[in-house]
């Protein structure tokens, strides 16, 4: 009892009850802190914090400060980002180029005789190409004189594959870019009837818009893949007793061309599906091939390919330059499967 006493009374070790405001650190009555005082008794600065004060919070259950949750942002609506449009393709204005003597030269040599107006025309439709390309990749040739040998003529040199249909007789180019060769042909051939078959949709409106303003009545643009295409048979008609097909495209035509679109396994799925294939009276259709200095070696590439689609080498002639005629007949129907989905028949060549 002695000894509870006397620490009570704050004896011994122990410390009595100190009475309110007089503790280390205490506040005073008006709320300031009191200083801490060092061993000789005089004032001590308080440490000032380091980095910005941080806001008062509530304690937890350990006496930590529990900082106060940041508020959610609002949901407000994204901003949706402006859909871009290729701008409509508008057909520059552009003065007919003359032809060079070199062009006049060639074609004669090829006993290509011109109609009045058909080099004027295709000295217009060569400046109408040239004056486009600008704007959009039609074609990698950008000099006058080269383009009239390595396109117009060129184009030409199919006139004699084409020389015996009849007129009327239908014509597509697949593939057909700038408008080569079709739109040369056309202008020089307009006894025959010409389908542009163009991918891209800005080519194929460009193609439309030369037809127009060259006033070429021959010429249709189809802006579909040759895939999709291949596959059209159109709608059965039955007159006099006689069943036939209209208005599509798989084996709808006297004649297939193409330059420059892949090596001759993909080309040859991409093409003879168009070709008319044999009956009575008719031999099937012709697929005319302008390929370059390799054209021999890819016809032996490619004979896996010609046994699948039914189809024939024939033979292959010079053309202009460096340039190839392959020449490939239609003896049977393509089988159904051909033309594969879009982008197969570049991606795994038949073999």
């Amino acid at each position: 009892m002695k000894r509870d006493a006397q620490r009570g009374s704050g004896g011994g070790r122990g410390r009595g009850p100190q009475r309110p405001g007089t503790g280390p650190g205490a506040e005073s009555a008006s709320g300031d802190k009191k200083p801490i005082l060092n061993k000789q008794g005089r004032p001590t600065p308080r440490p000032m914090p380091k980095g910005p004060p941080k806001p008062a919070g509530k304690r937890g259950s350990k006496g930590q400060s529990v900082q106060p949750r940041p508020m959610a942002k609002p949901n407000t609506p994204k901003t949706p980002r402006p859909v871009l449009h290729d701008a409509p393709l508008t057909l520059p204005e552009a003065t007919p180029l003359a032809a060079p003597a070199d062009f006049l030269a060639g074609a004669q040599a090829m006993g290509i005789e011109f109609e009045t107006g058909d080099v004027e025309q295709l000295g217009h439709y060569l400046a109408l190409l040239l004056e486009a390309n600008k704007t959009t990749n039609l074609t990698a040739i950008e000099d006058a004189g080269e383009a009239w040998t390595r396109h117009i003529l060129d184009s030409l040199s199919l006139i004699a594959a084409l020389a015996d249909l009849e007129p009327g007789a239908t014509v597509i180019d697949v593939g057909s870019g700038g408008g080569l060769p079709g739109v040369p042909l056309a202008i020089c051939m307009p006894q025959l009837s010409f389908t542009l078959l163009e991918a891209t949709g800005k080519k194929a409106e460009f193609l439309r818009q030369v037809a127009e303003r060259l006033g070429l009545k021959n010429v249709s643009v189809l802006a579909q893949r040759a895939e999709t295409a291949a596959h059209d048979r159109g709608e059965k008609v039955s007159s006099a007793g006689e069943t036939r097909r209209t208005g599509g495209h798989r084996e709808m035509y006297d004649a297939v061309v193409a330059r420059a679109v892949g090596r001759l396994p993909t080309l040859l799925e991409l093409t003879v599906p168009f070709a008319k294939a044999p009956s009575s009276g008719n031999l099937g259709g012709r697929v005319l091939l302008l390929k370059g200095e390799q054209a021999d070696a890819e016809v032996v590439e490619a004979k896996g390919a010609m046994h699948l689609l039914k189809c024939a080498h024939v033979e292959t002639r010079p053309a202009v330059g460096t340039s190839r005629l392959v020449i490939i007949e239609k003896p049977a129907a393509t089988p159904k499967l051909y033309p594969r989905a879009d982008g197969e028949p570049k991606r795994v060549p038949l073999k």
